[in-house]
């Protein structure tokens, strides 16, 4: 069973993006998320029910040996398979601010500290970040982190 964890989950299109792919949750995959926007939340618990266990704020949760620590519970989850998520874009965007690693985009740090937390106890965990379209010293920047 392939353990999912994605970061600024939204509306979950992770998840979305799993089902297509003809996995089934509890069955092939299990999901959990960090995300803390109302709005979003209320539309993916619309459209995903009980499939998610959700984790909250993503600056409160850490990983370490196969345990998830969060605001919302301590949970035994074993090896982090797939790291997904899409930091807050206003910084990196190419229609916003466009100052880096400053303002809500650097809650990238975030991401990479639990990918680095992740890698400890699973150094071949598959990740991806999504991203926006951004100035070429922004992309330099992430990828110099991500390697």
């Amino acid at each position: 069973m392939i353990k999912v964890l994605s970061l600024f989950d939204g509306i979950s299109i992770g998840k979305v993006a799993l089902d297509r792919l003809g996995l089934k949750v509890n069955k092939d995959y299990t999901y959990y998320s960090s995300e803390i926007d109302k709005n979003a939340i209320k539309c993916s618990e619309a459209n995903h029910a009980n499939e998610i266990t959700r984790l909250g704020d993503v600056t409160k949760l850490s990983y370490k040996d196969g345990v998830l620590t969060s605001e919302n519970g301590i949970f035994v989850v074993g090896s982090i398979d797939l790291f997904i998520g899409g930091s807050p874009c206003q910084s990196f965007s190419s229609l916003g601010l466009q100052t880096g690693l400053e303002g809500t985009s650097k809650l990238f740090y975030e991401y990479l500290r639990l990918l680095d937390e992740i890698k400890l106890d699973n150094p071949d965990v598959k990740f991806l970040l999504e991203n926006v379209r951004m100035k070429t010293e922004s992309k330099i920047e992430l990828d110099k982190y991500l390697g």
